[in-house]
């Protein structure tokens, strides 16, 4: 789900050669189907769970998304590490790098929050309308002058206590090679002054070797993504959280500092730079 920056430099070409196993026939339409199956009930469920108290919801939220990446035939294996607390009455900015269109689904299977996400996933078959009425912020690439006020929603949303779930990258990449994180939303978290979590993803086969297979770039649609995440036998994903960054001081003149220095830092956790 890239937002507003260039898409990666990655194809499919590039990028998704790399051998994986795969399923039969009949095994890829049966995750299909319980794929359809789990996101209907979750568009179905998801404004009658709004009525919930944050405890229960999120706690619904995780076993949902764990079912639907279950349903795909994706193993979830989560390093939980030190995560980040809200504070001052904020939320926090979740900050990962950006491979997949499973990225979302598999941080709600550990930290369910509100995402970033680019105007076009809101036209996507049954998937669009649920993260819709998730909460998920859009935003308009090819209106950039509509990116302060998206800016300006995302710190709303962290005021308000609500963490949100934003790849810096913008764009998503094959995993082998990543982007760089621009600033542009990590203004939000110094505005609300709200702490961030980078989160590192990963993407491996049942042996431990990385693969590809996940990617969704290039011009790949998402069902010609859908069709290969479902064919591979044995696919995990993986998700790292890294230790915490607190909230920057609130210094307005020193915001354009201090959202770069966020952005580098967050960068640096996710790819394990010392």
């Amino acid at each position: 789900m890239s937002v507003w920056l260039p898409t990666a430099s990655c194809t499919p070409e590039a990028c998704l050669t790399d051998p994986a196993p795969t399923v039969a026939l009949p095994r890829r339409v049966l995750r299909l189907a319980a794929c359809l199956t789990v996101l209907t009930v979750g568009l179905a469920l998801t404004v009658p769970t709004r009525a919930l108290p944050r405890g229960p919801r999120d706690r619904l939220a995780r076993f949902w998304a764990r079912t639907l990446l279950g349903s795909l035939g994706v193993a979830v294996r989560i390093e939980p590490g030190p995560q980040a607390e809200p504070g001052g009455g904020s939320g926090m900015l979740l900050v990962a790098n950006h491979v997949s269109w499973l990225d979302i689904p598999l941080i709600a299977a550990a930290s369910p929050g509100r995402s970033l996400a680019k105007t076009e996933v809101r036209r996507w078959p049954v998937l669009g309308p649920l993260v819709a009425l998730g909460g998920t912020v859009f935003l308009d690439r090819n209106r950039l002058r509509s990116l302060p006020t998206t800016v300006a929603e995302v710190a709303a949303a962290l005021r308000a206590g609500h963490p949100m779930i934003v790849f810096p990258e913008g764009s998503t990449w094959c995993g082998r090679e990543s982007g760089r994180f621009r600033p542009a939303f990590f203004e939000a978290a110094v505005r609300a002054a709200a702490p961030v979590q980078p989160v590192a993803i990963r993407y491996r086969l049942a042996d431990g070797r990385p693969t590809s297979a996940p990617a969704f770039v290039g011009e790949d649609g998402l069902l010609t993504s859908l069709a290969r995440v479902v064919a591979v036998r044995g696919l995990v994903a993986e998700l790292a959280f890294r230790p915490a960054i607190p909230a920057p001081p609130g210094d307005p003149s020193r915001r354009w500092e201090a959202r770069k220095s966020l952005a580098r830092a967050a960068q640096c956790a996710v790819e394990g730079i010392r």
